[in-house]
This record gives C-alpha cells, sequence and structure tokens, in this order.
C-alpha cells in the first residue's frame, strides 16, 4: 500500500520507504517530517530478465561519460542533449541521443522513459526558473507511475551546504545555501523526492563537488593559455574546494545502482579538498615538466588573486565522502587532485605539436 503525505510548503526532505529487504531513511533533524512514504513490498519486485536499459536526462559532462561506462557493460543507454552537433557525437558514441528542451519537453520523448529501468537527471536548475523540468511535473509522473522506472538518481552539488567555515560537512550537516543557484539545488532535490515518491521510484540525490576529468580540469585550463574566467578567478579565494574525478562519480552512480536506498543522499568528492590555487600549481608543474618552455601565458593563481576583493570568500567547507565508501563499497580511483591530474596528462599528446 503506497502512503504518501506531501506538504503545502515545501522544504527540506525527510523520506520513508519501506522495501522487503528492509526500511530506509534519510532524516534531517532540524526539520519536521514532511514526506513519508510507503512504496510497498512489490516496489522492489524486478524481472530477471529485463535489460537494464537508463535514460539520462541531460547528457553533459558526466552523463556522456556514464552513458560510455555502463555501454560497456552491456546496458542501453539513452539520453537528451540541446544541439544537432552533440547528438551526432553522442550517436557515433554508439548513444540513443534525442534534443531536448527542458524548458519545453516533447511529449513524445518523455514517452520513452516507461521503457526505461534507471533513469539520471543531470539537468540544472536556471536562475528565476528553477528546475525546468520540475515545472512539468504532472507529463514526468504519470511516465514515472505507468513505467518500468526501478531507480532515479539527481545530480546535485555540495554548494547546497553553504560555509561551514572550513569544518567537515556530511550528508547530515543542515543544507545553508548563499546563493540563488544553491538554493535552487535545493529545491530541486525536494521536488524530484517528492516526484519519485508519487511515481513510486526509489531516488537518491548525488551532491557532486566541483567536477574533472579529461578536457576538463586544471590542467586542460592551463594548456589553453586563455584568460580565466570570472568563477574560476573567485574560487581561487577559497581555502577548501571539494573535487571529484568524472570516473569516481561514474563508481558511486554504479555503486548506489546495485544498492539503490530510498531517499538517501550521498556526498561524492575526493579526500583532499585543496585550495585550487594548490591544484593550478601543481597542474602547471606537470605541465612545464611534460612540455618544458611551452606554457607563456600567465592563467595562474598569482593573475587572478590581485582580481579577489579583499577578503572575499564562499562556500568554505570540507566534504566528509565516508558514506560512499562505508555504504555503497566505493574505492575511489583518484582519491587525490594529484592522482586525478597525473592520470590525465598522461593521456594528452602533443598539445604544441612537440615531437
Amino acid at each position: 500500500m503506497e502512503i504518501c503525505r506531501l506538504p503545502s510548503q515545501p522544504a527540506v526532505v525527510n523520506l520513508q520507504q519501506r522495501q522487503t529487504a528492509g526500511i530506509y531513511s534519510f532524516k534531517t533533524p532540524e526539520f519536521p517530517p514532511y514526506i513519508k512514504c510507503s512504496l510497498g513490498d512489490e516496489s522492489s519486485t524486478q524481472n530477471p530478465d529485463s535489460k537494464n536499459r537508463m535514460f539520462i536526462l541531460g547528457m553533459g559532462f558526466v552523463g556522456k561519460f556514464l552513458a560510455a561506462d555502463l555501454k560497456s557493460d552491456g546496458w542501453e543507454v539513452t539520453g537528451t542533449c540541446t544541439s544537432t552537433a552533440r547528438k551526432k557525437e553522442l550517436e557515433e558514441m554508439g548513444l540513443h541521443a534525442h534534443i531536448f528542451d527542458a524548458n519545453e519537453p516533447q511529449q513524445e520523448v518523455l514517452d520513452i522513459l516507461k521503457f526505461h529501468s534507471h533513469l539520471l537527471i543531470s539537468v540544472p536548475p536556471v536562475l528565476g526558473v528553477g528546475d525546468p523540468m520540475l515545472r512539468h511535473k504532472e507529463l514526468l509522473k504519470k511516465r514515472l507511475k505507468d513505467g518500468n522506472l526501478q531507480w532515479l538518481g539527481y545530480l546535485s552539488s555540495t554548494g547546497v551546504y553553504g560555509d561551514s567555515g572550513g569544518a567537515l560537512v556530511d550528508e547530515e550537516f543542515p543544507p545553508s545555501p548563499t546563493t540563488e543557484l544553491a538554493k535552487a539545488r535545493i529545491a530541486a532535490e525536494e521536488g524530484w523526492l517528492h516526484l519519485a515518491c508519487d511515481g513510486r521510484v526509489t531516488a537518491q540525490i548525488f551532491r557532486l563537488g566541483g567536477i574533472y576529468g579529461p578536457g576538463r580540469s586544471a590542467v586542460d585550463t592551463i594548456l589553453k593559455q586563455e584568460p580565466l574566467s570570472k568563477g574560476q578567478k573567485m574560487r581561487f579565494s577559497r581555502h577548501y574546494t571539494s573535487r571529484i574525478h568524472v570516473a569516481d562519480i561514474c563508481q558511486a552512480l554504479k555503486a548506489s545502482i546495485q544498492r539503490p536506498s530510498p531517499g538517501k543522499i550521498y556526498n561524492v568528492a575526493d579526500d583532499d579538498p585543496a585550495p585550487r590555487e594548490q591544484v593550478f600549481k601543481f597542474a602547471r608543474n606537470l605541465v612545464e615538466e611534460k612540455w618544458p618552455g611551452h606554457i607563456s601565458f600567465n592563467n595562474s593563481a598569482e593573475e587572478a588573486k590581485s582580481l579577489i576583493p579583499q577578503g572575499a570568500s564562499r562556500g568554505e567547507k570540507r566534504v566528509s565522502n565516508k558514506r560512499i565508501k562505508t555504504e555503497l563499497g566505493v574505492r575511489l580511483l583518484y582519491p587525490t587532485y594529484e592522482s586525478g591530474l597525473r592520470s590525465i596528462i598522461e593521456l594528452i599528446e602533443n598539445p604544441f605539436g612537440v615531437s
């Protein structure tokens, strides 16, 4: 029997779901129990002969890597993108891709959801709008109820914790978002948990640190020899920056699929919340060591420091990753930025045409 009691106003979620394996719960003591959702024993049943099919709403940097990883494991993967060029790139990888506008979702694309066993949401919130998909939750709710979905994952951000003064924060730490986008992230987390409860689907939230990987790292930024963006300059003011290699994000997501825990929130970050300045210095040394004398443009921390307002600092915190290790059994491939950046530079060949 399904029981869902939803609030008249949004709040941080307290979610409970009952399955044959036991009771799983996520509780934040500082907030009242706005959601209680029992899915019933029938929610845990699964056809052993059914093929694993992942649908990724928003096949960006993380989605593309996860799709390739799952495909190599024999999964069928379908996703959405926003341009013809991106669609072609994904199809060349052997993936099914649909051009999709989250602001005006096409029903025929959403209809495909019912044929998939897993759903990953990687569509970021928009300032002044919030999560664009959740504005169409009635369209989504029916497809979640009528389909074969067993697992739903939402990619969020460790930015929801705000500034803890450098303290170590875990998933029980009360979110205190300081930016409009971080506030929108919290609202989106709650919205997807509500929707999954209504649709009788197991949902998990993944709060990611700063994402990096091949083609998107401090090494790549230095090799481009371009001025730092405003956002990059501001991040140099932080004493601590949590980050995570895309391969380890994929690890955590796949581990959650194997061990679903309804309503659970996971921090996905590495073991070394080092200052961005330190990371860039290490990356620059790696580049100079491999291709000496080829870096002339100064896009380092020193160039950024002079442009940071005195005393400016945002999001000071260290993010605990204990839960993904103890509950999901994740062993990080790249526990530090040093190991991650070394693996990235090993993949790069002749960026300067060096023979």
